[in-house]
């Protein structure tokens, strides 16, 4: 029972943060160049962005979840299952990982971009080398941390019928009052935070230059 509840939590979390990634970098991106001192500064729209970003980290992900039921029934036909899981999961996702990548291109010196520009780069190209390229190791950091938080959510997520590991933990565990199988799931769940965090761990280790030397 635990085997195929792992492989419906990896398929959801999996799904989620390919769409997170495609998504939340390039919002990410926005607003980092939009802000003052930015490559394509335009502070009214930056504004409207950072306040739609700040509004999707507000809300709790129960609340999110319930509250945009007739929004997932739209897109996914259902209310139950992986594919209604995803929707709330991505939405949830997408600002926190946006703000996440913003942080960590802020977190470059801006001599890198100001040489990438004086050495004649395109705006997509000082974007992806001087920008992207050089904030690899934190947004590593910060894809692992997003990554256990959609575990977490997926586990929220089976309270509606999901699947996964949360799914298991509330019906044979919680509700049957059966704490072999709860006890089961948290060791699971453990495990598998682990395992994420050490594999972050090693690709920040293998991106960061003077870490990668001394590997």
């Amino acid at each position: 029972m635990l085997l195929p509840a792992l492989g419906e939590t990896l398929t959801m979390v999996g799904i989620v943060m390919v769409l997170v990634v495609a998504i939340g970098t390039p919002i990410a991106v926005c607003l980092h160049n939009m802000a003052p001192g930015g490559l394509f500064e335009n502070p009214k729209v930056y504004g409207i962005l950072s306040w739609i970003v700040n509004i999707g980290r507000s809300l709790p992900f129960l609340v999110l979840m319930a509250a945009i039921v007739p929004f997932t029934r739209f897109i996914t036909g259902t209310n139950i299952g992986i594919a209604a899981a995803v929707v709330p999961m991505t939405l949830a996702g997408i600002p926190f990982f946006a703000r996440i990548v913003e942080n960590s291109l802020r977190d470059v010196p801006r001599s890198v971009t100001q040489a990438a520009k004086a050495s004649g780069g395109s705006t997509l190209q000082i974007i992806r080398t001087a920008q992207l390229g050089e904030a690899v190791p934190a947004i590593m950091g910060g894809l692992t941390i997003n990554t256990i938080a959609m575990i977490e959510y997926s586990a929220i997520a089976g309270t509606i019928g999901a699947g996964g590991i949360g799914y298991v933990a509330v019906t044979y565990g919680y509700q049957r009052f059966d704490n072999t199988v709860m006890l089961a799931t948290v060791i699971l769940l453990i495990l598998l935070v682990t395992t994420v965090q050490l594999v972050g761990d090693r690709l920040v280790k293998v991106t960061t230059p003077h870490l990668r030397r001394r590997a």
